[in-house]
C-alpha cells in the first residue's frame, strides 16, 4: 500500500508503510486514530522565551539537532507533541542542548495541506512551533474541514506577533511551495515512510534516523543522550 505526499507543486513522495510503522496506514490511505484526546486550549506558553527561527526551535548553537517529520493530521504526531515534546523542551531545548527542526508532510489529505501551509506561513514570522502545537492540540477528524479559518484565527490570536488575517492570506502564497518541496525532498532522502519520523545528530553534521518504540519521551531521549555524549 502506498501513500502520496501531497505538497502543492511538490513531486509526490510515495512510501510503502510497513505494519510496524507508527502511523499504521490503512489500504484506503486513512489512518487509525488512537483514543481521542480531550479538547485542549493551545498551550503556547510551552515555547515562551525560546528562540524560533523559521522551522527551528531552540538555539542554533545547540550541540544536537532533532528533525521531526510529521503530518499535522497524523494522530500519532499529535500524541508525540502532547506526550514527548514538553519534556524535550523543558529538559533539553531550554538548556541549550537541543534544537528541534520541523519538516512537515501532507499525505493524509486536504486538511494536512492547509495546516502545513499555515504552519510554514507562521514560520516566516518565527512562530511555526506555536501554530503547529496549537493545531496538534486542536486536531479533528481526518479531512473533516477542521483546519478552518475560525481555528486558525483562534490559534494566531493567542500568539503575540501573529496577525490572523495576514496569516490566513499568506498561507496560499506561491512562495510557500518551495518550502514544501524542500520538506518532501528531505523526507525522500531520509527514507521516511511513516510519521512521526525522526533524525538526530550533531548540529550541522550528519543526522541519523531513529526508530522510536514509544511516543513518550523515553522513545527519543536515549538517542538525544547518545548524540550529546559523542
Amino acid at each position: 500500500m502506498q501513500l502520496a505526499v501531497v505538497l502543492g507543486a511538490a513531486a509526490a513522495l510515495a512510501a510503502v508503510l510497513v505494519g510496524a510503522s507508527l502511523i499504521g496506514a490503512r489500504e484506503d490511505g486513512s489512518t487509525p486514530a488512537p483514543a481521542a484526546a480531550p479538547a485542549h486550549e493551545p498551550e503556547l506558553s510551552l515555547f515562551a522565551g525560546i528562540e524560533q527561527s523559521g522551522t527551528a526551535l531552540g538555539s542554533p548553537a545547540a550541540p544536537v539537532t532533532l528533525v521531526e517529520y510529521a503530518d499535522l493530521q497524523c494522530p500519532y504526531c499529535a500524541q508525540w507533541a502532547r506526550d514527548a515534546l514538553p519534556t524535550l523542551v523543558e529538559d533539553y531545548v531550554r538548556a541549550g542542548k537541543l534544537r528541534i527542526v520541523f519538516h512537515g508532510l501532507a499525505f493524509i489529505g486536504p486538511d494536512s495541506n492547509t495546516a502545513l501551509r499555515t504552519a510554514v506561513a507562521a514560520g516566516r514570522k518565527d512562530h511555526l512551533w506555536d501554530v503547529v502545537h496549537g493545531l496538534y492540540l486542536s486536531q479533528g477528524a481526518e479531512n473533516a474541514g477542521w483546519v478552518n479559518d475560525t481555528l486558525v484565527r483562534d490559534i494566531a490570536g493567542g500568539v503575540p506577533g501573529l496577525e490572523p488575517d495576514e496569516l490566513l492570506a499568506a498561507r496560499w502564497e506561491k512562495t510557500i511551495d518551495p518550502e514544501l518541496e524542500r520538506f518532501a525532498a528531505a523526507a525522500n532522502a531520509a527514507g521516511v515512510n511513516g510519521t512521526p519520523a525522526f533524525q538526530v545528530g550533531p548540529t550541522g553534521g550528519r543526522l541519523e534516523r531513529v526508530e522510536v518504540g514509544s511516543l513518550g519521551p523515553e522513545g527519543i531521549v536515549p538517542a538525544i543522550e547518545a548524540a550529546l555524549a559523542r
